[in-house]
């Protein structure tokens, strides 16, 4: 999709600033939130060997800096009531990918949404309780939004859980 990448890269940060490069200790720090989000800054300070003082103001810092974006739970999302999975493929017209986005931001269900480049110009993770409802979701919801051109439903039968995000290693 052309249009997305004339606009040019995201902002960087905060206020515009570009955040400092991070070091050793701030990939411990977020391998182990990552791991482990409820760790008690004292328990976070031990394990990536700092003071306490010194683990909050790191954390404080990445929050800061748009690094740490939040802490949630991993759910099970068949144990939640959501037990049918897909990944559902769109192609939109090249124009309307702002209106379909904010369109697909109201449609439930919709676990993640990636604009990418290649054969399909939007991948999504669609969660619902049954076949029935992600029938609903795809030709009643999707396919009425202006601007999508047509859908792919590739049905999820078994799926390993996610795993935390890497930080670099350098």
């Amino acid at each position: 999709m052309d249009q997305l990448s004339s606009e040019g890269p995201p902002p960087p940060g905060p206020a515009g600033r570009t955040p400092p490069p991070l070091d050793d200790i701030d990939r411990a720090i977020l391998r182990e939130l990552a791991a482990d989000g409820r760790l008690s800054m004292r328990a976070l300070a031990e394990r990536v060997n700092v003071s306490r003082s010194n683990a909050y103001t790191r954390v404080e810092r990445l929050i800061a800096d748009d690094v740490i974006t939040g802490f949630t739970a991993r759910v099970n999302p068949v144990r939640a009531g959501l037990g049918t999975a897909a990944y559902v493929l769109i192609n939109i017209e090249q124009n309307s990918w702002r209106k379909v986005s904010a369109q697909l931001g109201k449609v439930p269900g919709i676990e993640h949404m990636a604009f990418v480049g290649g054969d399909v110009d939007l991948i999504m993770l669609v969660r619902t309780p049954d076949n029935v409802s992600l029938r609903e979701i795809v030709l009643s919801r999707i396919h009425t939004i202006e601007g999508v051109r047509s859908t792919r439903t590739w049905l999820i039968f078994d799926e390993t859980p996610p795993r935390p995000a890497r930080t670099p290693s350098a």
